[in-house]
């Protein structure tokens, strides 16, 4: 009956994801054993063994991401479109700063998003993110573990396979 079990799958939005949540990922992945896809354009150097490479154009990781996207999964992305229509997939998002997109607030953040563009568009100015500081890591991975642990996703052994 265990085999019927599914693992966590985890899609990364890696065109703009920092190094150090990669790395984040990556040891969690060794930790849990959960399947991690990135998904980048070809002008982004991604290493790994599922690593999808796409074009360059408007939107296609997201598009990538979303095709891939199915109940259950997490999905890591700073772009709050992407997250809305994952979470309509019944997947979770998460930040890479390690905040969590919730279907209740997406409609006022892509709200948000769209007022802060007629203001660019006006020729005014936003204001951007903040510098990533140590404490973005922690939260990103105290929140993903969270998400790993509500999906039912056990750690493996450490010592090995059970004999």
């Amino acid at each position: 009956m265990d085999s019927l079990v599914q693992k966590p799958r985890a899609l990364v939005d890696a065109d703009a994801c920092p190094r150090s949540v990669l790395g984040i990922l990556r040891r969690l992945q060794r930790e849990y054993g959960y399947r991690l896809t990135t998904v980048a354009s070809f002008n982004h150097n991604i290493q790994g063994a599922d690593h999808v490479m796409v074009g360059d154009g408007a939107d296609e990781a997201d598009l990538a991401i979303l095709n891939r996207t199915r109940k259950g999964d997490i999905v890591v992305t700073q772009d709050w479109g992407l997250a809305a229509l994952v979470l309509g997939r019944g997947g979770q998002a998460l930040s890479p700063w390690g905040h969590e997109y919730q279907s209740d607030r997406i409609d006022f953040m892509l709200d948000e998003r769209y007022q802060k563009a007629k203001v660019r568009r006006a020729g005014l100015r936003t204001k951007g993110p903040a510098k990533r500081t140590p404490e973005d890591d922690l939260r990103f991975e105290r929140n993903f573990r969270r998400l790993l642990d509500e999906s039912g996703a056990d750690s493996l052994p450490l010592s090995g396979p059970p004999t």
